[in-house]
């Protein structure tokens, strides 16, 4: 099953771990530095590098179901 991701976009400061985590699936939008998934992600072979982003946000704004 794909994996689904929640961001929770009042919680998140862009920090950007989850960019060094995964940064096949994530980035920042230049203007709010708010994160957002890029086009095409996520997949079933994004999953270990999820889990790692969900841990990896100091204030756990994002959020892994389905997997």
């Amino acid at each position: 099953m794909t994996p689904r991701i929640h961001i929770d976009t009042a919680a998140c400061n862009g920090y950007g771990n989850c960019l060094v985590a995964a940064p096949d699936v994530f980035d920042l939008d230049p203007d709010t530095n708010i994160a957002f998934t890029r086009p095409g992600h996520p997949t079933d072979a994004d999953q270990d590098t999820l889990r790692e982003a969900e841990a990896d946000c100091p204030v756990r704004a994002i959020r892994i179901s389905g997997s």
